[in-house]
């Protein structure tokens, strides 16, 4: 069943792909806006939603966290490739955008971590309740 983690995980890139383009088209940018982003969001909230409803077995996890453990080395590399240089002298968009994502993400971070999956336990709280 490890194989249906991948399938989650390359699903979730085309789809994030897609929109990523779609998004391009609609700035008038010929590039792919945001879409590792949107594939990342997309596969967080398809497993959680399998998860909440008990269709996500221990293979298929660990499936979707060894490629998750690849993925980030791929989001770095991407991003190398960016023209970033010619992104911050062409105006204050793509810093004000950068600041915007940053702030954003920080205030995030006390709501996701207030939900919680039915049935199960964060290790944090495990490991403070064996003390």
């Amino acid at each position: 069943m490890i194989i249906l983690g991948v399938a989650l995980l390359s699903g979730s890139l085309l789809i994030g792909t897609f929109i990523g383009g779609l998004l391009g088209n609609l700035l008038g940018v010929d590039a792919n806006v945001g879409g590792v982003g949107i594939a990342m969001i997309v596969l967080i909230v398809s497993t959680n939603f399998l998860a909440r409803s008990g269709r996500l077995s221990p293979a298929t996890s660990s499936g979707i966290s060894f490629w998750s453990g690849m993925y980030i080395p791929i989001v770095v590399a991407m991003a190398a490739t960016q023209n970033v240089v010619g992104a911050v002298t062409a105006g204050p968009t793509a810093l004000i955008a950068g600041a915007a994502a940053v702030i954003v993400s920080f205030a995030l971070v006390p709501v996701l971590s207030r939900v919680k999956t039915p049935g199960v336990e964060a290790p944090v709280e495990e490991f403070a309740e064996e003390r």
